[in-house]
């Protein structure tokens, strides 16, 4: 069962040579986390956009009169787009390990920036009633949809092509470009709802922040057409084209892709409660904490922080998050993955009732602190997700397999976040939900790190090791070769022993 995940990394019999190892310049591995990251920005700017002016979306693409029911279909807008992620994982993901990464990149950042850059340009209510909202609804159906294959086909993408010394650090760019999307896109809505008036952010000023999605996308298209695709990804094309193929994974997996990844059972659990465990924090803090505020100060008499204070409070704690993330990724470069990750699992169950606390209380400080607390928690899976989760699949099904498992995982137990616990706390008047909640998405972490190899400084499962420099491939085929040995001696010792 789960034991087949225990050293995937190393083929057996295997013993590497310096020119089976790939050297990437690090000049083409910057790009390469540019092009993947600009995605990123894109669709998290979009995301903070769009949560920020929620109250204003509602009065442009809905009647006045619309009360209660009005917010419900708003969140609802928000929501519906993780109904279809999936499906655009199944497509996407397939779909990248066929035709390749980089092809696969280009189709999603053109569908989401243009999805985006439509929002802004739809009629509001008053002028083609009912219609707008629908139309809204089928941009945000085709960003979900394209979400699907743009995120886990990114972290594939960067980790293929870094080297596996540095894969920490080069993997967690890609989370600094999530963050730096939300702090921009909130940035933009904070600053303009404070400079426009009400009458003039629900008139045109609500447009703006949209059609930036549309330059950030050419940038995109632009940065990933001067890429190859990655180093992995043409070296399994390559061995496909020989009579038998020497590639450990080619040999591993025949047939259907979908029967592929389905055999792969055990690493798609580990991945899904890793999954759980990163985004139920992420939506926590990104999605409903800017709405937690209104129930506290409805429920707790004295709590006077106002929305717009809180919504500050929290674009700063996400800024500090975002300087910190490349520190925590170079950090799994020395020590691995698991410290990392277990130290974030701790986290959510031991920090998260503590800063739910201070949130409550009715001080800045304490407010900031408390989020703070949340987002160190998070960061701690942020910056490892995009070099440890590609690693759990071999390269010929890896972004298929990625998507799927990633997508199905935010839309069943992540993207709900908010509205689960909106509904926990209306049912119980129990405001420490958020507190228990990030709990219980932190043993589902201590539990799927029970079953995760290190993968820190260990090529990609079925691809060659990975370095930046030919002195850097020298060095790095002795030590994994020393590693094989002991791997083999150990083994060895357990037939000896049980004989």
């Amino acid at each position: 069962m789960f034991g087949s995940l225990k050293n995937s990394h190393i083929p057996e019999g295997k013993k590497w040579k310096a020119e089976d190892v790939t050297v990437t310049e690090p000049a083409t591995v910057r790009t390469a986390i540019n092009a993947a990251a600009i995605g990123n920005v894109t669709e998290w700017y979009d995301f903070g956009v769009y949560g920020y002016l929620a109250l204003t979306i509602e009065g442009v693409f809905l009647p006045e009169d619309s009360g209660a029911a009005g917010k419900i279909i708003v969140a609802g807008l928000f929501a519906v787009s993780f109904l279809v992620r999936p499906i655009g994982g199944l497509v996407f993901g397939p779909l990248s390990d066929r035709i390749g990464r980089n092809r696969v990149l280009a189709i999603t950042m053109i569908m989401m920036a243009t999805a985006t850059f439509l929002i802004g340009v739809i009629p509001d209510y008053a002028a083609i009633g009912m219609a707008a909202p629908f139309c809204l609804l089928l941009c945000r159906l085709l960003q979900g949809f394209s979400t699907g294959g743009e995120y886990s086909n990114a972290m594939t993408f960067i980790s293929e092509y870094a080297p596996d010394r540095k894969r920490g650090f080069f993997g967690s760019l890609l989370e600094v470009g999530t963050f730096g999307g939300y702090v921009l896109g909130a940035t933009v809505a904070v600053v303009m709802e404070s400079l426009l008036s009400a009458d003039q952010m629900q008139s045109w000023g609500w447009r703006l922040p949209f059609f930036v999605a549309l330059p950030l996308g050419f940038i995109g298209i632009y940065l990933r057409t001067k890429l190859k695709d990655t180093p992995a990804f043409e070296a399994q094309e390559a061995a496909k084209s020989k009579p038998e193929s020497e590639t450990h994974a080619a040999r591993d997996f025949e047939g259907n892709e979908f029967k592929k990844i389905l055999s792969l059972w055990p690493s798609i659990l580990v991945c899904c409660g890793l999954v759980i465990a990163w985004n139920v924090a992420n939506y926590m803090l990104t999605s409903y904490m800017p709405t937690y505020f209104d129930e506290v100060g409805d429920r707790q008499s004295g709590f006077e922080i106002t929305n717009l204070t809180a919504n500050v409070l929290e674009i700063v704690v996400m800024a500090v998050c975002l300087l910190l993330i490349p520190v925590f990724g170079k950090l799994s470069d020395r020590i691995g993955r698991k410290p990392v990750l277990l130290a974030g699992c701790i986290g959510h169950i031991v920090l998260s009732i503590p800063a739910i606390l201070l949130v409550r209380v009715d001080n800045i400080a304490c407010v900031f602190i408390g989020l703070l607390m949340m987002g160190l928690s998070l960061i701690c899976f942020s910056s490892m997700a995009p070099s440890t989760l590609p690693s759990l699949f071999p390269t010929v099904v890896r972004a298929g397999a990625l998507a799927i498992a990633f997508n199905v995982s935010i839309s069943l137990f992540c993207g709900t976040t908010s509205t689960i616990m909106s509904a926990l706390i209306s049912a119980t008047g129990n405001l420490m939900w958020p507190a228990y909640w990030l709990m219980i998405a932190g043993v589902i972490g201590l539990i799927s790190l029970r079953f995760l190899p290190e993968s820190n400084g260990h090529p990609m499962w079925g691809s060659n090791p990975a370095a930046e420099n030919e002195e850097e491939a020298i060095a790095h085929a002795e030590e994994l070769n020393r590693e094989i040995e002991e791997v083999e001696r150990e083994a060895n010792a357990v037939k000896l022993g049980s004989r």
